[in-house]
This record gives structure tokens, sequence and C-alpha cells, in this order.
């Protein structure tokens, strides 16, 4: 028995478990699951054909992480400003800062430090990149400041958040970016972002104006008639930018990505009115299965339609016609 026991390994000291509990909150409190919105840097790479050209992937996968640094920072700066009112939300109490896991200097400290290396590393890709980062981070101070406290401002100010990583994502691998690539962009944000709105006052109920004081400016029969707009431009300018745009000349058979379009946007509004999600996009993309093949059915049928167009420089084919 003393053998045995010998040969467990020794605890960890009890400042080892308390720096390991604080590492975890900071890592938590800058919310990794998000990263999926960082995603929206990639467009640009795939709808300009280039996405097996090595170079603009690395380019883009580089671009996209630095998104994810200042991303970081910027919930930490959100969490640390909203700690008192997420301290009366239901689930955001169990946040690292309003919970008290993480101590509010050290979550400072790694703002600045986060938003400090994703600045700088950005102006090593290129100026614009750089200059889209830096405008990314004065949109959040705004955002946490004043945008939020001015109804409609809120949910388009988080809106403009993804035309920024849209077209960063065109800058940092210096492409040009359709109009209606950002219009799509737009007109998706503010559908996820007003359904956020609806379910966050679903769920707190009369508590919500506590939580977000913005939301008592806002009602379900105006969320729902504002979700219901925007979802109908969405598709019209996602159907007239796969139909009758400079790329869908380029590619003639691009109206064929239009139902799967369709079926996600229904799925999605499904999901908020019926099942009760919306509160948080990116939990609702890494839990429902049907959404995640719609949009992987969706990213393979454009890899496959450009390559089969074969006008793409470095599509698909392209690639594996020369890589044999």
């Amino acid at each position: 028995m003393e053998t045995k026991a010998s040969s467990l390994p020794e605890p960890l000291p009890k400042t080892d478990r308390s720096l390991k509990r604080t590492l975890c909150a900071l890592l938590e409190a800058t919310r990794p699951k998000q990263a999926t919105k960082n995603l929206f840097v990639f467009a640009a790479l795939v709808f300009a054909g280039d996405l097996f050209k090595p170079s603009l992937f690395l380019r883009a996968l580089l671009a996209f992480l630095i998104f994810c640094i200042t991303t970081g920072g910027v919930y930490l700066w959100n969490d640390i400003f909203d700690a008192e009112r997420d301290r009366l939300h239901p689930q955001k109490r169990h946040r690292p800062i309003a919970s008290g896991a993480l101590p509010v200097p050290l979550a400072w400290t790694a703002v600045f430090l986060l938003e400090a290396a994703g600045s700088i590393a950005a102006f090593f890709i290129n100026l614009r990149f750089g200059i889209t980062i830096v405008a990314y981070i004065v949109l959040q101070v705004a955002y946490g400041l004043i945008l939020k406290q001015i109804v409609l401002l809120d949910v388009f100010a988080l809106a403009a958040g993804f035309l920024l990583r849209t077209a960063g994502g065109g800058f940092a691998i210096q492409v040009g970016i359709s109009p209606w690539l950002l219009l799509c962009t737009l007109e998706l944000a503010l559908f996820l972002g007003f359904g956020k709105r609806r379910q966050e006052i679903v769920t707190l109920g009369p508590d919500a104006g506590k939580h977000r004081p913005i939301l008592e400016e806002y009602s379900l029969p105006l969320l729902d008639q504002l979700i219901g707009l925007v979802v109908a431009m969405t598709l019209i300018s996602y159907s007239v930018y796969a139909v009758e745009s400079p790329s869908a000349r380029s590619h003639p058979h691009l109206w064929a990505t239009v139902p799967i379009v369709l079926y996600g946007l229904f799925r999605y509004l499904y999901l908020v009115y019926r099942k009760g999600w919306g509160g948080a996009p990116d939990e609702v993309l890494l839990q429902d299965r049907p959404l995640q093949i719609t949009i992987l059915l969706w990213f393979l049928l454009v890899l496959v339609l450009f390559a089969l167009d074969g006008h793409t420089k470095g599509g698909l084919l392209g690639y594996l016609i020369l890589h044999k």
C-alpha cells in the first residue's frame, strides 16, 4: 500500500492551483468560442477564388488570428464595464469578471497587451489592415461608452464590426472587395443582432432593462418586424449578388447557392422563434448540427462552382491539376 501511495503524483501547491484557475478564467473571459465571428475574415479570400493559394491563405489565417487577439481584448474590456449588470443576468453572472474569478487589474493588463499586440501585428501585414484593426478597436470603445445606449445604432455598431472583419480580410490579402459582399455581410449581421436583442428580452423578461438599459427601447413586435425586414433584404441582396453581380458574370452558376442560403436563414429563424435560441449566435453555430451542415454545404458548393467555371486563378481544379 505504501508503494502504491508513493507512486501517486504530488498535488499541486495551492499557489499553482490558484494561478491555473486564474489563467483559465482569463482564457474564458476572452471568449474563444466567439472566434467563429472572425471567420468573416475569410469571405474575401473565398469569393476571390484564392483559397488554395498558400501565400494568400496564410495571410488570411494570420489576419484571422490577429482579429482573435483583438476581439479577445475587446471582450475583456466589455466585461469589465458590464460586470455589475452581468451579475443580474441568469447566465452572464457566471462570467469570470462578474463572478470574481478574474481580478479586474489583471483583466485591464490583458486588455492592454492584447490590443497592443493585435495592432502592431496588423501593421506588419500592411497599412490598410492595420488601420482596419485600429478602426475596429475605436468602434468597440465607442460602442462600450456611447453607441450601446442608442437604440438601433447599438445593433448597427455590432454589424459594423462584421463589416470591418470582411473588409479587413480583403485588405490583408490585397484583393478587391465587392460592395455586394459588404452589403450581404451588413444585412446578415443586422439579422443576427436583432435576433440577439429579441432573445435577450425573452430571456430576461421584466428585468431586461436592468441588465441592458437599451432593451427598454425595444419591443418584441418591433424586433419581429426588423428581423423580417433584414432577412428579406439579406436574401434579395445575396440573390442579386449570385445572379447579376460581376462575380456572378464570372461564375454564372453561383445562383445555385441561393437555396442553401435561403434554408440557412429559415433554419436560424426557426431556432430563434421555436427553440428560443439566438441570444448568442456563436453558440447557435456551435450547437446546431443542421446549421453547421448547411454552412459546410454552401462553402463546398461555392468552391466547386468556382472551380467548374474554370475562371479563377489558383482555383480548386487548377490547384489539383498543378499539384498532381
